[in-house]
């Protein structure tokens, strides 16, 4: 049976408390995106409160019809997602929630919202301004304009200072045309 044995000078000795040191990032609260199974957003967020842990889940009322009546229900604006606050050295009482998936990161680590983005979407949210979701719509990303006079054309999303232009082309004939629009006009073309 093989043994290792670790070797350590007098101050090593003095300063090795047996608990690992973490890094001081680790300490700080910031705004992390917390991935939820699909519809147990609102479970979440109430297991979150029990855990007094600081959340936000922004909801939209939307209107649904079924054949015998209609219903106005509270959905979340971003579907899938809550919006904790926390250090990270507290991720634990986050993830052991059965319905969180993940918080979402890069390469593995859980990357911080911007606050001040997160504390404008709160404030602004909070004024009963009516909000709904939208498809992420990025410039140069295809698109199709479903309402206005250029309703059902497709083209390439662009910007033009301050407004939204999409760029349609008729390939037939090698033109384009550049048509202004407003963004609720556009969803992604697929």
């Amino acid at each position: 049976m093989a043994s290792s044995t670790v070797v350590t000078t007098g101050s090593e000795r003095e300063s090795y408390s047996g608990a690992v040191a973490l890094p001081a990032v680790w300490a700080e609260e910031h705004w992390y995106a917390a991935y939820t199974r699909a519809q147990h957003e609102k479970s979440v967020a109430a297991e979150l409160g029990m855990r007094e842990v600081e959340h936000f889940l922004p909801l939209y009322g939307s209107v649904r019809r079924w054949k015998d009546r209609r219903m106005q229900l509270e959905l979340p604006l971003f579907p899938g997602y809550v919006f904790v606050r926390l250090a990270l050295r507290d991720r634990l009482r986050v993830l052991q929630i059965p319905s969180v998936v993940r918080i979402v990161g890069f390469n593995g680590q859980p990357t911080a919202l911007p606050d001040t983005e997160m504390e404008i979407m709160r404030s602004g949210l909070s004024h009963s301004l009516r909000a709904e979701p939208h498809p992420f719509l990025t410039v140069g990303r295809r698109v199709r304009i479903a309402g206005g006079p250029f309703a059902g054309l497709e083209g390439v999303l662009k910007r033009k200072k301050n407004s939204l232009r999409v760029v349609v082309t008729l390939e037939q004939i090698q033109r384009s045309v550049a048509v202004d629009v407003d963004i609720a006009d556009v969803v992604p073309a697929f």
